[in-house]
């Protein structure tokens, strides 16, 4: 009968695992300090502590969120009030310099979801895998879950999301990724991004290049059937994350959607995106499908901000064909 504390769970310690926003307030007025340049520094961090029973079913009722304190890095909060000075104050420890080498080895897609986290985006984790010591790891999200044991990632445990909590952990993050190694990540990072800017654009021609693009680098795993593809566009629109919840094979009642991307709650503006894939048929018959199966049935909420994407795949399409090109889209809002 033994309670872990840790920093995903740290029950009635949370106000006590650094330095709170009202502690922080109260030192900056006493050394002269600028509390917005030392929010936007050191703050970040996300812990959630034990709800009182009195106030439970205002919880249930989503009227309480005392429990939930916004933490800030303790060392650093106490070296730039006694310097007067605000900079990275931050010390890299041999257990990170250990997972540097996973992260460079590209250990289970950790490089494509760290550029993602260095772009402001957050990504869902299964932290119930992790062996809480510094050696074992059986997949990407448990080198994220030691990752915010050391301080380095920030934790929602409401959603179940990482995010890198602040500007002083984000220099770090680029200090660590500056090696050559780590030039086609962000550049496959750019080009997703690319992607999906054109998509909410309706650029259907530059979907078209830049699926096409993102297929010749992702290699021989997705080509030539609709199941490669889908995992062609999943690599292609991996950026997508950063404001979308990833659905595959939505069962819609007379069909399966092949990629349906919902927004995430913190990005309510955004379209969602229903993607019908084809192979050797055309991007036309991919947005009629979608009609005749009524796959927008399902996602009747979102009219007025659905985006509906035909993507076909052409394998022997001639070279000197008028149109040639592995891929072609069409979009349209509904």
């Amino acid at each position: 009968m033994f309670t872990e504390y840790s920093m995903m769970a740290p029950r009635q310690l949370a106000p006590y695992t650094g330095f709170t926003e009202e502690e922080v307030k109260a030192l900056a007025l006493k050394y002269d300090m600028d509390f917005r340049d030392i929010s936007n520094w050191y703050d970040g961090y996300l812990v959630s502590g034990s709800i009182p029973p009195e106030r439970r079913e205002e919880y249930r009722e989503g009227k309480y969120d005392g429990h939930r304190f916004s933490i800030y890095s303790p060392l650093s909060v106490v070296e730039s009030m006694t310097t007067g000075i605000i900079k990275d104050y931050w010390n890299k420890t041999e257990t990170y310099e250990a997972l540097a080498e996973y992260i460079r080895k590209d250990y289970d897609g950790l490089k494509e979801a760290v550029a993602l986290l260095m772009d402001g985006g957050r990504l869902s984790i299964d932290i119930s895998t992790y062996q809480n010591d510094m050696t074992t790891f059986t997949g990407r999200d448990d080198v994220f879950s030691l990752l915010i044991h050391l301080g380095y990632l920030g934790f929602d445990d409401e959603r179940g999301e990482v995010f890198i909590p602040n500007r002083e952990i984000l220099d770090e993050f680029r200090t660590s990724t500056k090696g050559k190694e780590w030039g086609s990540t962000f550049k496959a990072f750019e080009t997703s991004l690319e992607l999906l800017e054109a998509t909410w654009n309706g650029d259907e021609e530059r979907v078209a290049e830049l699926v096409e693009d993102a297929h010749n680098q992702a290699g021989n795993r997705t080509y030539n059937d609709e199941a490669a593809l889908s995992y062609g566009i999943q690599l292609a629109y991996y950026a997508a994350r950063k404001y979308y919840t990833t659905i595959l094979e939505l069962d819609t009642g007379k069909g399966y959607a092949d990629v349906v991307y919902l927004p995430a709650p913190q990005h309510p503006e955004k379209p969602a995106l229903l993607i019908e894939l084809k192979y050797e048929h055309s991007a036309d018959i991919a947005l009629e499908q979608i009609r005749r199966q009524k796959y927008l049935d399902r996602l009747e909420h979102y009219k007025g901000n659905i985006l509906l994407v035909g993507i076909n795949y052409d394998r022997e399409l001639p070279a000197d064909h008028p149109e040639f090109k592995h891929h072609s889209c069409r979009i349209e809002r509904w």
